[in-house]
Formats: structure tokens, sequence, C-alpha cells
């Protein structure tokens, strides 16, 4: 069942910028969407019309079966939870967390029941007669998150709600906000820039770029299957590594021809990448999917190329090998134990199976 649907959305400001680009999106009960892309890709601005608090220069927005267009945001039942908080300074815990249920006139009873159902859940009751200076910025989240639980609305909205926190409060606040959401049993979307907060929360994530939804769908198949280079560049840490070559056949077999090596393309691949024989194509290549020789037993001619290790970088559990070529520079990740010598030449193995190639005039991926 559709919560939210966006249908044609575009945003355009005063100055003529267009913020938001035909953009339509269904967003089904219960589901956690994530809305991804880096800064000015328009996805706060989608998450801002959605509450209300930016009006739809055309197309329209559904909340259910209802126009919502010119609703104002107080009447959408959605609550919202913003990146600085914006906790009133002067109030308590209780008091921030009270304060919306105040204006709706809720019976007192009521509030402060509800109250400390959200502070009970959050794992805050302890801090209900502290003030925001009192407490710690995770403390601030949490306190943000239960003045929007409080309400018990169709929808939650988050702008980018753990961006001024430190990294291991970061990865807490992930768990916290997964764990609510199985809980609550409602609808949430999420805005970040923060590739791995969209892949570890979403059940689906958009990912934006120039106002427009690149592509949409569950967070593996996004990564493992891109629908463009932007997405196959922008989500997955470290990048997809890229390199320009040419296709080649040779014996009725096609390869990649980089200018200092030449992989064979597996054969599944072929009906597609066919047309393109002769052409100047993007290869890519995750860095897990590189191999150092020395621990494959299955590395052929066809699929080893030989690069110069430049920087070794050691990650705890796995090692970062960041390589030239020759005319290309890409990143493989080795085992924690596997440390080669800097500026020696080493033979890498590519899992040829796990390869993509995208057209290099449109940048869509052709396999």
């Amino acid at each position: 069942m559709v919560q939210i649907s966006l249908k044609n959305v575009t945003k355009v400001y005063r100055n003529g910028a267009k913020a938001v680009d035909n953009v339509s999106l269904d967003i089904e009960k219960k589901e956690f969407l994530v809305l991804v892309g880096p800064s000015g890709c328009g996805k706060s601005t989608t998450l801002r019309m959605i509450a209300g608090l930016e009006k739809v220069t055309s197309g329209d927005i559904f909340i259910g079966d209802r126009c919502v267009n010119e609703v104002p945001a107080k009447d959408r039942n959605i609550a919202m939870v913003f990146q600085n908080y914006a906790l009133y300074p002067h109030m308590t815990v209780f008091e921030n967390m009270a304060f919306g249920l105040k204006l709706r006139k809720i019976p007192k009873p009521e509030i402060v029941r509800r109250v400390n159902e959200a502070a009970e859940i959050l794992g805050i009751k302890k801090y209900l007669d502290r003030r925001p200076r009192e407490i710690s910025g995770g403390e601030h989240q949490r306190v943000a998150l239960g003045r929007a639980i409080v309400r018990k609305p169709l929808v939650f909205l988050f702008d980018e709600p753990l961006s001024n926190l430190d990294a291991k409060l970061r990865v807490q606040m992930r768990t916290e906000i997964h764990k609510l959401r199985l809980r609550l049993q409602t609808t949430f979307i999420y805005v970040t820039h923060d590739q791995t907060e969209a892949m570890t929360l979403g059940d689906r994530i958009a990912v934006m770029k120039d106002g427009r939804i690149q592509q949409c769908e569950d967070p593996i198949k996004t990564y493992d299957r891109p629908v463009n280079r932007f997405v196959a560049s922008f989500i997955g840490s470290p990048p997809m590594n890229f390199m320009e070559g040419r296709i080649i056949k040779k014996d009725r077999k096609y390869y990649f021809d980089e200018g200092k090596f030449q992989v064979k393309i597996v054969e599944d691949m072929y009906p597609k990448i066919s047309p393109f024989e002769g052409q100047e194509v993007t290869f890519g290549i995750r860095a897990e999917d590189i191999y150092d020789k020395i621990f494959v037993s299955q590395a052929t001619p066809d699929n080893t190329i030989q690069a110069v290790c430049e920087v070794v970088e050691p990650m705890g559990s796995e090692v970062l090998i960041h390589l030239n070529t020759g005319r290309h520079n890409f990143i493989a990740t080795v085992g924690a134990h596997d440390r080669p010598e800097i500026n020696r030449d080493m033979d890498l193995v590519l899992d040829m199976s796990k390869v993509h190639f995208f057209d290099k005039k449109t940048e869509n991926t052709i396999v």
C-alpha cells in the first residue's frame, strides 16, 4: 500500500535554480526509504516539500489518497527530525518533547504518558528534568527523536540527523534508529549524504544527482547493479575503480584493452558488449574484486594484470592497496596480512564476472 506518492514534482527557486527536477516516487506504508546523494542534489528539498516546508513548483504530492500541495505542514500528520535538533535551550527535556503536544491542546495526562513512553523507548527517562546544555550530543539526538515519536505521526522525516555526531556515536545511533523503526512500524524517509547510512538503514535507497533520482532500489541491487557510472561511483567505499579503454575482438572472443593490459570478457556479457566492438568504453571494478595473484589458484593470462603498488593502507581487518597501471590509478582490498612492498610490481587477478562496463558518451551501464 502506497503511503506517500510524488508525481512529477519540480522545485524551481526565484533565481531560476532548479533544485528538484520532475521527481516521481512511491513510498510504501512502513517502508524505510533513504534519499542519498552529494550536497546540492535536491534530497533535502524533496524532503522539505513532503513536509510542507517548501512549496511545490509543479507536480503533486499525495499522502494516502489526499493531495497535500496546499495543506499546511502542521496538518500533514508527519514529524521531522532536523540536522541541528532545534531544541529550546530554556526548556527541560520533558518540556521540549511535550511542546508540540501542548500546542495541539492534548490533555496533560496524555502528554505525560506519551513523553514517558517515548523516553523509555529511547533510554532518556533519567534526563527528563535536564536542559539541553546538560546532556550530550547523542542525547540531544534522542530528545529530537522523542519529540517526533510523541506526535504518533503517519510518517517520520529525517534530514541528515547524524551529521553532527562523531563516528562512534553515528554507528550507535544508526542502530538505535533501526531498532526504533522496527518497534514503531511506521514509514520513515531519511536524507543523508553518507552512503554507509543509506546502505545499512534503507529498505530502498533513492540515489539523487542534479535534482533527479538516478536509481531507486534495494541497497544490494543498487550496489551490485548500478544503472550508471554516477551511482557506481557514489555507492560503495572505497568507490568503484574506473579505467578507460576499448572493446576488441580476438579469435571470436571479446577483450577489454586498457592500453597496458588486456583482459577477457566473460561470455555472458557478449550480447550486450558486442555492439561496442572497437569503441571506447569505461571499465569498472570494485576494490574487493581484485586479488593478489599469490593467493589465487585460478589465475590465467586472461584475467591477470600488472601494476605498481604506490601506497599501502592497513585498515585492521583489511588492507587498501593503491596501484598504478601506468595509465590508471585504482584501489584493491586485500587481506589484513597481505602487505606488499611499495614501488614494486604486483600481479593482480580481476574477477571478470563482477566487472561493469559503461557507455563513455551517456555514462549509462552497458552490462
